[in-house]
Order: C-alpha cells, then sequence, then structure tokens
C-alpha cells in the first residue's frame, strides 16, 4: 500500500497514532492547539486521509487502518526500491559508509538476521 503524505499530513496523522482511538471532537480541539487548525480543516484532512485508507472514522472514532510502524515500513521499502533499485544490501552499504553504529546496534542487527534465517519473522 502506497500512501503518501505530506509534512501538514504526517503532523496530523502523528496526532491521531499517538491518541487513538480518539472521538472527531477531541482531534478537532488538539488539532486547533497543536496545529492551529480550524474544525472544517481538521475534518477536511481527516476525509482525505480516509479515502487514501490511512485512517477511519466510524461513528466519530477515528482509528488507523495502518499502525504507524505499517506505514513507515511501506515507505522504507518504497525509498529502497526507488533508490536502490530493491536492493537492501546497496542501501546498507550505502548508509554504513557515513555513519558508524554501535556494538549494539550491530548485535541487534544480526540478531534480526538470525532470525529471519530460522524462520522467526
Amino acid at each position: 500500500m502506497e500512501i503518501e503524505l505530506g509534512e501538514v499530513q504526517a503532523a496530523f496523522a502523528d496526532i491521531i497514532w499517538a491518541h487513538e482511538p480518539i472521538g472527531s471532537g477531541e482531534l478537532v480541539k488538539i488539532c486547533e492547539k497543536e496545529l492551529n487548525w480550524k474544525k472544517p480543516t481538521t475534518y477536511t484532512v481527516l476525509r482525505k486521509l480516509c479515502e487514501k485508507g490511512l485512517f477511519r472514522n466510524e461513528n466519530g472514532i477515528v482509528t488507523s487502518v495502518l499502525s504507524r510502524e505499517a506505514y513507515n515500513a511501506s515507505k522504507s521499502e518504497k525509498f529502497v526500491e526507488d533508490t536502490f533499485n530493491g536492493s537492501l544490501p546497496a542501501f546498507i552499504a550505502a548508509f554504513m559508509s557515513n555513519k558508524k553504529i554501535s556494538s549494539k546496534e550491530a548485535e541487534e542487527i544480526q540478531r534480526m538476521i538470525d532470525d529471519y534465517k530460522k524462520g522467526e519473522h
């Protein structure tokens, strides 16, 4: 599922993910305070993100269809696909050429690879 969010929509999505399930009236109040939005703006952006399949608004209760983690995973997959022709090793090589990782991070990555090999993914 490919869903593109602009900066404003991403900030709005973060509010929903942080508070879900949330009543649409409460969402309006939070958006007024944090984003300086009027009620119609909140409902317009919510409707657009519901149409994209990211959230649902049923009986005034807003919940996610796609979790923040699932959204970020799909975004990461698309980035690797578009930038590195889908090659995860090429992405990792490029990433590591400019950044050192800690031994703890290396162990965590190795554990993920080992779990994948064992079929525990």
